[in-house]
């Protein structure tokens, strides 16, 4: 949100108080982490006894919630409503607090924060003795908006709900420092340019698409090339500033009277995503089945059990071999969603049906939403037992918006969430492996919570408590290591229940594109697992464009062919679909032994599968802004072909990189343009690389070690070990010779 007109004056209708000095600096116990420092910054420089009268403060509280990550948290009024933050299981207090004469630091770990008396007001963070960022003159503000302000909200995504816009009438922001040549990264899973730096970012999930600049997964996390990152405690509404009206500092601001961010130290990105989702939380182990082709259904194409059975049974002709079969949304009755109950119209066996599909070694996911239809006799059941949200004057709140007369279950009540658990269990014993948790974005705000929660918090906060429930169940019943969703909408901390996809796209190279940038966007918000429907979900893609995005949807965690109003299935494009997607299924098995393993240390250290470039990469200025390729774990670069003529320009870091495809070596450090047909891409091994070459090509979850190669490439030396952990658990460390090249 803006809040100045150009660099002097304010926009009309807003008054700004800001933290003038340091006025007093002492230590204290009295934080949510114990020890801290507490710092009174009066609105104007106290020159004279009577300045203190009349005159506001903000009060400026620091603490460690963990090694390594400063708190800061920002108040007018201390006794005002805040509606409270993230959960952090891996908050641990810590922190060493000390004031002399020259001001007040709190250190923890390898990051200072220092405050300096007196004026002007000075807030700096250091790490390993190095300042990285800080808050100057100007930084903390305290926004009063008049009732005819001319300032933009920034709420997004509620013309299509009709309920009102929020508004508020004060705004604490915070603006850190924003150095020469110091770029942005992460807020979620953002279709747009990769770095940051010139935009305006609104957390605020909404069911926009993929072709706009709202988002499924808004993240209050944004990491900096300088080797920190930053994320504001607050799951409701938080506005951005990227260098946008300050230029040289990134702004964020929440609606009330007191703001609480995070400062965390690197200094590598990796070891920042590392601290961060310590923080928040990381992914469980997820079965290896499911890193397997996904083949959908499809939205509102016309299927029965027997045009489910001849998609896979030609699969299995055509040899392309499919691990999930997921049935989207008309497996329920419509005006049903959700029910719960298979549309026993189409599906009259559904049990049987099932256990048949298991027969031919398939797992079955199922669509299911938070939401209850007024025609589902879930409805009534729902409603009379208190478990849908309500409005302030006891009603269920309901819209004709996706569902006729829907209601949405209310996820802050334990009640509700056991009973929407039990309907799960239901579909669970009756043979489904796993769910696709679809929407959780448009939830209203002019309602009441259960528990008492802050609807302007439940807005993002909603999709975790959803997705949280589902991947409980799924937990529970299937046990540890079993459990995985297909989840649309997510914020902070959604990185623990995956894995989560890229929402609607459109079925063009330019769609495929901004696809890319968001799940890069969102691998650097702390997510490690994520997807996207092959071929695009709107429209129907020509071929060329539903090769090249198999090619590219085959090369990272998760694969799903799915669509709107058409199908996805390879033939109904031309033979040399059929022959792509079995050539890069073949490729993916093979890597199951590197990927599977990549993933398992996503659960230890929070590094995402796919990599942005810059992860990698840090030192190397080339990759900062490089958002048409990406790392696959640390050892496989791929550069998606956008083209129909096959035409792709990528960049190559310095050493030897050999192509997995043609066992070409290329010398790095350098751009390259290369022309590729459908049956390739570019696919380049990092130099030294000893790359664990799995056996079979016609499932992802078979023992690793059986008939297992090591793939030794050029560009290393001395020796190299790596671990390869097979589904079963069976974990086994291997060494090879980088001199001895095998490729």
């Amino acid at each position: 949100m803006k809040f100045t007109d150009g660099f002097w004056q304010l926009r009309p209708g807003v008054t700004a108080l800001h933290a003038q000095e340091a006025y007093d600096i002492a230590t204290t116990d009295d934080t949510p982490d114990g020890s801290g420092i507490v710092v009174t910054a009066p609105t104007m420089v106290i020159a004279k006894r009577g300045d203190v009268l009349n005159r506001p403060v903000l009060t400026t509280t620091l603490s460690s919630p963990a090694e390594g990550v400063i708190r800061v948290r920002i108040a007018h009024h201390e006794g005002g409503h805040w509606h409270g933050g993230f959960t952090f299981p891996g908050a641990t207090a810590t922190g060493k607090a000390s004031v002399t004469e020259d001001g007040g630091a709190l250190t923890s770990g390898t990051i200072t924060a220092r405050v300096t008396p007196g004026a002007p007001w000075n807030l700096s963070f250091e790490i390993d003795g190095r300042r990285v960022t800080g808050s100057g003159h100007k930084a903390q503000g305290y926004m009063r908006l008049d009732a005819d302000a001319q300032v933009d909200h920034g709420i997004v995504g509620n013309a299509r709900s009709g309920e009102p816009a929020i508004t508020a009438s004060t705004f604490v922001h915070e603006q850190l420092d924003l150095g020469v040549g110091e770029l942005i990264y992460g807020l979620g899973e953002r279709f747009g340019p990769l770095v940051k730096n010139g935009q305006t970012v609104e957390i605020w999930n909404a069911d926009g698409g993929t072709s706009s600049e709202q988002a499924y997964k808004s993240v209050p996390f944004h990491l900096s090339n300088r080797g920190y990152g930053v994320l504001v405690n607050d799951p409701g509404h938080v506005s951005y500033e990227i260098g946008s009206e300050a230029v040289e500092r990134v702004q964020f601001s929440v609606p009330g009277e007191m703001l609480e961010y995070f400062v965390i130290a690197g200094p590598t990105p990796k070891e920042v995503l590392g601290r961060y989702t310590a923080l928040t939380g990381r992914p469980p182990v997820i079965p290896a089945w499911s890193y397997g082709l996904w083949l959908s259904t499809s939205f509102t194409t016309d299927y029965d059990e027997q045009t489910v059975n001849s998609f896979i049974d030609e699969m299995s002709a055509r040899e392309l071999p499919v691990s999930v079969f997921h049935f989207d949304c008309f497996w329920m009755r419509e005006f049903n969603w959700c029910d719960f109950e298979w549309d026993t119209r189409v599906f009259p066996d559904p049990t049987g049906m099932l256990e048949r599909l298991h027969d031919k070694d398939l797992r079955v996911s199922v669509w299911i939403n938070p939401y209850i239809a007024q025609r589902s006799p879930l409805f009534r059941e729902a409603g009379d037992a208190g478990y849908l949200v309500k409005r302030a004057d006891g009603s269920i709140w309901q819209w004709d918006l996706w569902q006729a007369g829907m209601g949405l279950v209310d996820f802050t009540d334990p009640d509700a969430v056991a009973w929407y658990q039990s309907k799960l269990r239901g579909l669970i014993d009756q043979g489904v492996d796993c769910f696709k948790t679809d929407f959780g974005e448009r939830i209203p705000t002019d309602v009441v919570w259960a528990d008492g929660s802050d609807p302007a918090r439940m807005h993002n906060l909603y999709a975790q408590l959803y997705n949280r429930a589902v991947h409980d169940v799924l937990t529970e019943v299937r046990g540890e290591g079993e459990a995985v969703l297909f989840a649309r909408s997510a914020t902070a901390g959604g990185q623990s229940m995956p894995v989560h996809w890229g929402g609607d796209s459109t079925s063009t190279f330019a769609s495929m594109a901004e696809t890319l940038r968001g799940g890069l966007s969102l691998a650097l918000s702390g997510f490690a697992f994520w997807s996207h429907d092959i071929g695009g979900f709107e429209g129907m893609p020509d071929a060329g464009v539903f090769k090249r995005w198999t090619a590219f949807g085959l090369l990272g965690s998760h694969s799903r062919f799915h669509g709107s109003s058409s199908y996805r299935v390879p033939w109904a494009f031309d033979d040399e679909a059929v022959d792509v997607t079995r050539f890069f299924t073949g490729l993916k098995m093979r890597l199951m032994p590197y990927l599977y393993q990549v993933g398992l240390d996503a659960t230890r250290t929070g590094a995402p599968i796919m990599r942005p470039m810059v992860l990698e990469f840090p030192e190397d200025p080339a990759v900062a802004y490089l958002d048409r390729q990406y790392m696959l774990g640390p050892d496989l670069l791929v550069a998606p072909v956008f083209t129909e003529s096959g035409k792709v320009e990528f960049y190559l870091p310095e050493g030897e990189w050999t192509s997995l495809l043609t066992g070409e070596v290329i010398v790095g450090g350098r751009w390259l343009r290369e022309t590729h047909d459908y049956m390739s891409l570019p696919l380049y091994v990092r130099p030294g690389t000893v790359l664990p070459w799995g056996a079979r090509t016609d499932r992802p979850d078979y023992d690793y070690h059986d008939g297992l190669r090591l793939r030794v490439f050029a560009g290393g030396s001395g020796t190299r070990s790596i671990t390869v952990t097979a589904p079963d658990g069976t974990s086994r460390d291997y060494t090879a010779d980088l001199e001895e090249i095998t490729e």
